[in-house]
């Protein structure tokens, strides 16, 4: 079988699970895991061996045109380089993790089929993204992935919580990709065509017309698909979701198209030097902004999902300075440790009993309670911490010595401002994040919460797949750094001496100092009273989730809590908490400037087409009715009556006749 074949292969195994999966739900339920998890994992298994065969060497290509459009032609093609081979069996290996650990996780949801349909296709459409050779079928991939994600954030659609954060998922990333659909048309009007391939030879020649407008369009739609500012504040909220699908989105999926996007385009976007600055400016306001909005949160998955945010911009901030090989380093790394994060994160809600993106403040000590997710989150933690020698400290740092190599002048196409831009915000957030990771890990597992009912240990394969996840993010980095430049360019990816002890040094601090304000806060904290929350220690996590959202209310009881006064964040940021915990108020801005405008102008309008428009139907249906009524009482039924009428009118034209007659 040839590579093409199987790279067809890949996306096409997860899209029939998906479809066979939806048609058999309801009639033959016992299929609904074999189909969700068999067809996504043969194609990681068909993923390994495409990129077994690519081996980093020259990308495969293979196009048939779909259908004659006239001008600009739309093919389907495949360009299968090592960015994209290593990239494909990323998200093979999360999806079939994810797969897995939801068959424990969601095992008594009625919804569990369409769920699990709803992921493979998810999975399919990042496949399509990652191997689509033409712009416009990964268009495809990517607007399904849109669509997915609102069904499955709004998976508990029962809430107003899940509810709102589909819907607001779905209309920011639309906000983005209406700019991103105008610079793909753009892009093919000024190349001819929408291969990938001739619009990277034509950029090459210098054939584009119009790089700064396109790019720019182009970043509109990458913002909003990545989650970058100004279009990130749909992500926090999107954690109403269930846990699986957090991971599957932040680790693999949607938000990880969107810099892989710009790393197989980065020709296109280093053709202007204003788009160049504008995405280091993206990247460095993104990061710095969600680690900050990271140490307030109290939510685990709201913590989770803030760094998300910022080491997306750690991806988009090596591209700014030139650097695609480290962006897809760092995707890779960030993709195991990020799924282990969340994975993990839904035993811990399970195991504390609380709601649903829960409270780490109100957590007790969960470290003999869950071991399993405790170890493997403290790996993942130290990952995101980029501590030496977990994977993120090697991807991280590639990242940083692309930021240098760009701020020293030495990058042909990525200005000295952007590097120092990215470099500068890049060792603050390395800073924060480590904060932040100490701060979850802390409250976590030394919390003082209260103690609640034991639900049991989490079932065998949910504990499988955290220890699965674990070995990438503690070996990945050690072994990528040296393998992967032969799959990226041969760009050096090797740590250097100065951003490995400034990125290291901070990132301790970071640890320190938060290590000793929770000591700090917690020998002056008061004791506040803490109840049991009422639990079912035969419920699953899934279970524990749904019914914590739809409680709307503290998971300890029916008493509104205290904020917890042990909390570090509180100390460290003093008076910028408040704002950092409400996201710095983005939501309320884009309410003023956008949410309230538009409902004003749909009030006008419903006015007008109820008092105005309707003013005037109403007006022409009146005056037929009245003639009709005026009708309806001449007809009697009495014939005297009707040859009265008769003569009557006979009269008056023959005296009209001879009116007439005589004034002639």
């Amino acid at each position: 079988m040839t590579t093409t074949t199987l790279a067809v292969l890949v996306p096409l195994l997860p899209f029939l699970g998906a479809v066979a999966g939806l048609l058999l739900g309801r009639t033959a339920p016992g299929f609904v895991r074999p189909l969700a998890v068999l067809p996504t994992l043969a194609a990681l298994v068909l993923a390994v061996l495409v990129a077994a065969r690519q081996g980093g060497g020259p990308a495969v290509d293979a196009a048939t045109e779909l259908t004659p459009t006239g001008s600009v032609p739309i093919e389907l093609a495949l360009h299968v380089d090592g960015f994209a081979a290593l990239v494909a069996v990323l998200v093979g290996c999360v999806a079939t993790c994810v797969q897995l650990y939801s068959t424990g996780y969601l095992r008594h949801d009625p919804r569990y089929p369409s769920y699990a349909a709803l992921v493979s296709l998810f999975t399919s459409a990042m496949f399509l993204v990652v191997y689509s050779g033409d712009l416009m079928v990964l268009l495809v991939g990517w607007e399904i992935m849109g669509i997915c994600s609102y069904f499955l954030v709004g998976h508990y659609w029962e809430t107003p919580e899940a509810r709102a954060a589909s819907l607001k998922a779905f209309l920011v990333t639309k906000l983005g990709d209406v700019p991103f659909l105008i610079g793909l048309l753009a892009l093919a009007s000024d190349t001819g065509s929408f291969r990938i391939t001739r619009v990277l030879g034509a950029v090459a020649s210098g054939s584009l017309d119009h790089p700064t407008p396109i790019a720019l369009l182009l970043l509109a739609g990458v913002a909003g698909k990545s989650a970058q500012f100004p279009l990130h504040t749909w992500l926090p909220d999107a954690m109403a979701g269930p846990t699986p699908v957090s991971a599957l989105i932040h680790a693999a999926t949607m938000v990880a198209a969107g810099v892989y996007f710009v790393a197989r385009l980065l020709p296109l976007f280093e053709a202007s030097q204003a788009a160049m600055t504008v995405l280091a400016v993206m990247a460095a306001v993104t990061m710095t902004g969600s680690a900050l909005a990271a140490l307030a949160q109290d939510d685990i998955k709201r913590v989770l999902a803030y760094s998300t945010i910022g080491q997306l911009g750690y991806m988009t901030g090596a591209l700014a300075a030139g650097d695609r090989g480290a962006a897809v380093f760092h995707l890779l790394s960030h993709g195991a440790f990020k799924a282990l994060l969340f994975l993990a994160a839904g035993v811990i809600i399970h195991a504390a009993g609380t709601n649903s993106l829960a409270a780490m403040s109100r957590m007790g000590n969960l470290r003999d309670r869950v071991p399993d997710a405790y170890w493997t989150m403290t790996v993942a933690l130290l990952a995101l911490a980029a501590i030496p020698p977990f994977s993120g400290f090697f991807s991280k740092e590639s990242v940083l010595v692309a930021a240098e190599h760009a701020a020293g002048g030495h990058s042909a196409h990525a200005p000295a401002a952007a590097g120092w831009t990215v470099l500068v915000a890049g060792l603050l957030t390395a800073l924060l994040t480590a904060a932040y990771a100490t701060r979850l890990w802390l409250l976590a597992f030394r919390g003082r919460g209260a103690e609640v009912p034991d639900h049991g240990r989490q079932p065998l394969v949910m504990n499988a797949v955290l220890w699965v996840l674990a070995i990438p993010s503690l070996a990945l980095g050690g072994l990528a750094f040296r393998l992967l430049p032969d799959w990226f360019d041969g760009g050096d990816l090797t740590p250097t001496l100065t951003t490995a002890v400034l990125g290291t040094g901070v990132a301790l601090i970071g640890g320190i100092v938060t290590y000793a304000a929770w000591r700090h806060t917690t020998a002056l904290a008061a004791r506040v009273p803490l109840g049991a929350v009422a639990a079912h220690p035969e419920a699953d996590a899934g279970q524990v989730e749904a019914e914590a959202i739809a409680s709307h209310r503290p998971a300890y009881g029916d008493v509104a809590l205290a904020p917890d006064p042990a909390d570090p964040g509180r100390l460290l940021l003093g008076p910028l908490h408040r704002h950092a915990a409400a996201g710095f108020h983005l939501d309320a801005l884009y309410t003023a400037l956008f949410v309230r405008p538009v409902r004003a102008g749909a009030s006008l309008v419903r006015f007008l087409d109820r008092e105005v428009v309707d003013t005037y139907v109403r007006g022409a249906g009146t005056l037929p009715r009245w003639l009709g009524t005026a009708v309806r009482r001449a007809q009697t039924g009495n014939v005297q009556t009707y040859v009265s009428a008769l003569l009557a009118g006979t009269v008056v034209l023959a005296v009209a006749a001879v009116l007439v007659a005589t004034g002639a």
